[in-house]
């Protein structure tokens, strides 16, 4: 029996996201718990490291790099900018001191999501347009048939595989607001 739409790609997306925000917040409790406040500071450090790490993948697709398989770079850029976003959002906390700081979590909730929402929608468009070749080709029709009648499903997939288009902004913009707060913090 085949699985839904709902549980095979958005619960999944879901899973993840929710997952994110329950473990900043669980960490955060526990370090006010703890009495170990003054950890959150240095969390944020880690949270951009990691994230700075992850961009490996971007690098190695944008052949500045050449060592390191994409597969497992793009494997590694997701889950690091993922921990990277928890330490970041436990570092961030409940804090209403500053538009600034809050902004940039605003805008790396946004990216994650991008990120996460771009993984789940890309994966599935390539499974159903290979299942749709599959079940064309089985059936008899040439591949130059195939093709014709998968013209536009082709053309969609192509279409969602630049969803980074989106990406990419929403993470410059994060980068840009992470910035400006690392120089005021600095500044003042």
């Amino acid at each position: 029996m085949k699985k839904s739409l709902l549980v095979k790609h958005i619960l999944p997306f879901l899973q993840w996201y929710g997952l994110m925000i329950l473990l900043a917040i669980v960490i955060d409790y526990f370090l006010h718990r703890l009495q170990l406040i003054q950890i959150g500071r240095y969390l944020g450090y880690a949270g951009t490291g990691l994230i700075i790490i992850s961009f490996l993948y971007s690098l190695r697709k944008r052949k500045l790099i050449q060592s390191g398989s994409p597969k497992k770079l793009l494997m590694l850029h997701e889950y690091l900018a993922w921990g990277g976003s928890i330490l970041i959002l436990v570092h961030a906390g409940i804090h209403f001191n500053a538009i600034l700081p809050w902004l940039a979590v605003l805008m790396l909730l946004i990216a994650v999501a991008s990120g996460l929402i771009g993984k789940y929608l890309l994966k599935k468009a390539n499974e159903s347009l290979k299942e749709k070749r599959k079940e064309l080709l089985d059936s008899g029709i040439s591949l130059e048939e195939a093709d014709k009648k998968l013209f536009f499903d082709s053309v969609t997939v192509d279409m969602m595989k630049k969803w980074r288009l989106v990406h990419y902004p929403i993470t410059l913009m994060l980068g840009i607001l992470s910035l400006l707060h690392i120089i005021t913090i600095l500044m003042f």
